[in-house]
Order: structure tokens, then C-alpha cells, then sequence
């Protein structure tokens, strides 16, 4: 019997460096984009852009059938991992919280509905993409 995910010390390592990876292109984006007041664009770009390819890899990975050990390794090294890392739901939270305790109530809705809702969109979209790419078949 294989061991699990979780307890397999090279599979806990790619999602680490996977996580790494994606911090570092999400820092990049953040100094790239500086956040100075109003809409933080930096992380709604990050959470836009990592749900549309989470989307995009995840239907990709299941219209390939049953899960092999190399659609493991992409989906816990680039799934879990660098796109874990490159978004950032807690920024996303503390920008809100900065937003309400600035009394921006409306940027702090605004935000955080387009936030949700465009993720939820762009996610769609990445299901999409993969499954025109895909030919709309699976296994």
C-alpha cells in the first residue's frame, strides 16, 4: 500500500517549492504593481490570474482520466503549490479589513463581491478553455 499525499516527504517538498515559486512570482507582481491606497490591484490580478489557471490545470488534469503519479506531481507542485503560493486570500482579507477601518465601506463591497465573483468567473473560464482545448470529452 502506497502512502498517503500528505505523509510522503518528495510530495511535501514539491508543494513546497512550488509554494515557493508562486510567492516569488507574487511578490514580483507586488512590486510590479504597488499597492498605494485605493483598489489593490496587485492582489485582485494575482487571484484573478491563479483561479483562471487553477481552473485551467484541475479540468485539464481530470478530462485525462483516473490520476496517474506524473498528474500528482503536476497537481500538487503547480495546483497546490505555486498557485497556492501565488494567490493570497489572507492579503486579500487584510486589504479589506484596511479598507472598513478606513471607513472606504463601499471599495471594501466592491472589492470584496468583485473579488469573489470575478474569481468564481475567471475560474469558469479556466474550465472552459480546458475543456475547448480538450475536446469536451473526458477519460
Amino acid at each position: 500500500m502506497s502512502r498517503p499525499a500528505h505523509r510522503d516527504p518528495l510530495l511535501l517538498l514539491l508543494v513546497a517549492v512550488g509554494g515557493t515559486v508562486g510567492t516569488a512570482a507574487r511578490a514580483g507582481v507586488a512590486q510590479w504593481l504597488p499597492h498605494e491606497g485605493g483598489l489593490p490591484l496587485a492582489t485582485l490580478m494575482v487571484n484573478l490570474v491563479g483561479a483562471f489557471l487553477l481552473g485551467l490545470l484541475l479540468e485539464s488534469l481530470l478530462r485525462r482520466g483516473p490520476e496517474t503519479p506524473r498528474q500528482q506531481v503536476l497537481r500538487l507542485g503547480i495546483g497546490t503549490g505555486a498557485l497556492g503560493g501565488f494567490t493570497t486570500y489572507s492579503a486579500f482579507a487584510l486589504e479589506l479589513h484596511q479598507q472598513l477601518a478606513a471607513h472606504e465601506v463601499w471599495l471594501a463591497v466592491g472589492y470584496g463581491l468583485g473579488s469573489v465573483g470575478l474569481g468564481l468567473l475567471t475560474c469558469l473560464l479556466g474550465i472552459a478553455v480546458a475543456t475547448r482545448l480538450g475536446g469536451g470529452a473526458t477519460r
